[in-house]
C-alpha cells in the first residue's frame, strides 16, 4: 500500500505524485490519499486562502469517494502525522509533490528523517512547474536572475503531458474523517467572495480563457475591466488544476491562431513561465521572504506612517485607480496584474514604506498567495528584486488610471464614491481645487500625498541606498 500526501495539488488529474504511487501500488493494496492540516503552515494563511483550500478539499474528498476511497484527514505536525498515518495503513511508501519555499522545504526535511526512522519508503517528485529549480541555467550553471533569458529556455524546452488520474482499482478501500470548519482552524469566515474551488472549476474557467480571452491576451491584459485574464492563479496556487493540462490547452488554442493571436497565446504562456523563474529564485534563494533580493551599498531607508499603511489597505488614499484596486483585493480575494504591480509602486514609492509591509498584507488577503510570485512582485516593484523596476521608474497613479481604465469603469466598480464624477474629474482628481473635489464627489478622499513631489523623495531615497555622490 502507498500513501499519497496531497499538499498543494488538490486534485486527482494530472498529479504527478499521484500517479506515481498509483502506478507503484497497482495490485498491492492501493494508494491511500492523506491531507495534514499543518499549524505551522496555518500560522502565515489567511482566510480567504483557507476558505478556498477547504472547499477544494471538500470537492477532492467527493471525486475519491465517487472512486470507492476517501481523503483521509489529520491535524497536527506532519512530522509526525504522516509517520502514525503509514504505520495506521502500513504503507510500504510515501510520496508527495516537491514544495519550493523555505518553510516547505523545512516541513519535508523533517517528515523524511521521520519515515527514514520509522523504516517507511518515501519520494517525493516535481510537479509543479514544468522543469525543477537547476534544469534551466546560465552557460556556467547559475540559476538565472534575468527573466528574458530564462523565458526563452523555457520556451524551447519540452513540456511533458498531463498525468493520468489514477483507476478505481489502485485507491485503497478507505474511509476518511470530516472536514474541520473554518472556525475550527482559528479562522473566520472572509468577507471576500472567494471563487468556486475544484478542479472543475478550474476546467472551466480554463476552457472559457481558451476560447476567446487568450486570443487577445497581449492586447488586453493590462486593462481591467476587460475581463482578458485567466483566473487560474488561485487553481495554479492550490494545485486543482495541474500545470501540464493548463499548457496543452494553450497548446490547442495556439493551434488554430496565427499572427496576433498566436502572439496572445505565447504572452500567456511566457506568463507561466514568469510563475515558475520565481519559484527557482525562491528555490535558491529562500531569505528573499523577509530579506531584499539585490543589495545596496546603504540600507533603504524606508518611511514609517501608520495613518498612510492604513489609508492604503483600506483603499482611501485619494488616488482612485490604486483604492479600486485595494479594494477589489478585498471584496474578491483577488487583484488584477496591473493594479498589483500599481498599489506595490504607490506604498513603496509614493508613501516610502517597506515592501514588506504590501507584501504582508497582501499575504493576509489574497486567495491566489503564493510565496515565489508575490514576493517577486513585490520585490520588482519595490527595485529590490531580480530584473527588478529601475528606482528612478516611478509608476504615476494618474497616468496608469488615465491609460489603463479611461473610461474609469473599473474605478467606479469598486469605488462607489466615484460613480456620479466623470472620468475627466476622476482621472485628475490630485488636480482639482478643495472645492471642485466637494463637487463631484463629496464622500471621496483628498489625495493622502502629492506624487510629483514623492517621486523625488523615492529616488532620492534609493540613490542614498546606492551611495551616489551627491558631486557625481
Amino acid at each position: 500500500m502507498q500513501l499519497h500526501w496531497h499538499r498543494r495539488d488538490l486534485r486527482a488529474s494530472d498529479n504527478r505524485g499521484l500517479a506515481t504511487a498509483a502506478e507503484a501500488a497497482e495490485g498491492e493494496g492501493g494508494v491511500v490519499p492523506v491531507f495534514v492540516f499543518d499549524d505551522g503552515v496555518l500560522a502565515h494563511a489567511g482566510a480567504a486562502r483557507v476558505r478556498f483550500m477547504l472547499d477544494a478539499l471538500a470537492r477532492l474528498r467527493e471525486r475519491y469517494r465517487e472512486r470507492g476511497s476517501d481523503l483521509v484527514v489529520a491535524r497536527g505536525d506532519p512530522a509526525e502525522e504522516i509517520p502514525r498515518l503509514a504505520a495506521e495503513y502500513d504503507a510500504e511508501r510515501v510520496v508527495w509533490n516537491q514544495d519550493y519555499s523555505g518553510l516547505a522545504r523545512t516541513r519535508d526535511a523533517a517528515v523524511r528523517r521521520a519515515l527514514d526512522d520509522a523504516s517507511v519508503a518515501r519520494e517525493s517528485v516535481h510537479d509543479a512547474i514544468h522543469h525543477e529549480p537547476g534544469s534551466i541555467t546560465t552557460n556556467a550553471g547559475d540559476p538565472y536572475s534575468v527573466y528574458t533569458y530564462f523565458w526563452k529556455k523555457w520556451r524551447d524546452r519540452e513540456k511533458a503531458d498531463p498525468y493520468p488520474a489514477p483507476e478505481a482499482d489502485s485507491l485503497a478501500d478507505v474511509t476518511g474523517g470530516d472536514l474541520p470548519d473554518i472556525g475550527d482552524l482559528g479562522f473566520e469566515q472572509p468577507t471576500a467572495d472567494v471563487p468556486e474551488a475544484g478542479t472543475e472549476a478550474a476546467r472551466e474557467r480554463l476552457s472559457s480563457f481558451c476560447e476567446d480571452a487568450i486570443y487577445r491576451y497581449d492586447e488586453d491584459r493590462d486593462y481591467p475591466e476587460r475581463d482578458a485574464t485567466s483566473r487560474l492563479s488561485t487553481d495554479l496556487k492550490w494545485g486543482t488544476i495541474g500545470i501540464r493540462e493548463v499548457y496543452e490547452a494553450t497548446e490547442e488554442a495556439a493551434e488554430s491562431a496565427d499572427g496576433e493571436e498566436a502572439d496572445s497565446v505565447e504572452e500567456f504562456q511566457s506568463q507561466l513561465a514568469w510563475r515558475e523563474f520565481y519559484a527557482h529564485v525562491l528555490y535558491f534563494n529562500p531569505e528573499v521572504v523577509t530579506e531584499n533580493y539585490k543589495s545596496y551599498e546603504n540600507g533603504i531607508e524606508w518611511r514609517e506612517d501608520e495613518e498612510g499603511l492604513t489609508a492604503w489597505k483600506a483603499g482611501e488614499t485619494g488616488y482612485p485607480i490604486v483604492d479600486a484596486g485595494m479594494r477589489q483585493l478585498r471584496e474578491e480575494a483577488y487583484m488584477h496584474n496591473r493594479m498589483r504591480m500599481l498599489v506595490a509602486s504607490f506604498l513603496t514609492k509614493d508613501l516610502l514604506l517597506d515592501w514588506r509591509e504590501g507584501y504582508a498584507h497582501f499575504r493576509e488577503y489574497l486567495a491566489d498567495h503564493d510565496t515565489a510570485n508575490d514576493n517577486g512582485g513585490w520585490q520588482w516593484a519595490a527595485s529590490t528584486g531580480t530584473d527588478a523596476q529601475p528606482y528612478f521608474r516611478v509608476f504615476n497613479p494618474t497616468t496608469q488610471g488615465e491609460r489603463y481604465d479611461p473610461d474609469a469603469t473599473y474605478i467606479k466598480e469598486y469605488v462607489p464614491e466615484l460613480r456620479d464624477a466623470s472620468a475627466e474629474e476622476i482621472h485628475s482628481w490630485n488636480e482639482l481645487s478643495p472645492t471642485e473635489r466637494e463637487s463631484a464627489a463629496p464622500d471621496y478622499y483628498d489625495p493622502i500625498v502629492d506624487h510629483a513631489e514623492r517621486r523625488e523623495m523615492a529616488i532620492s531615497m534609493f540613490e542614498d541606498a546606492r551611495g551616489d555622490d551627491e558631486d557625481d
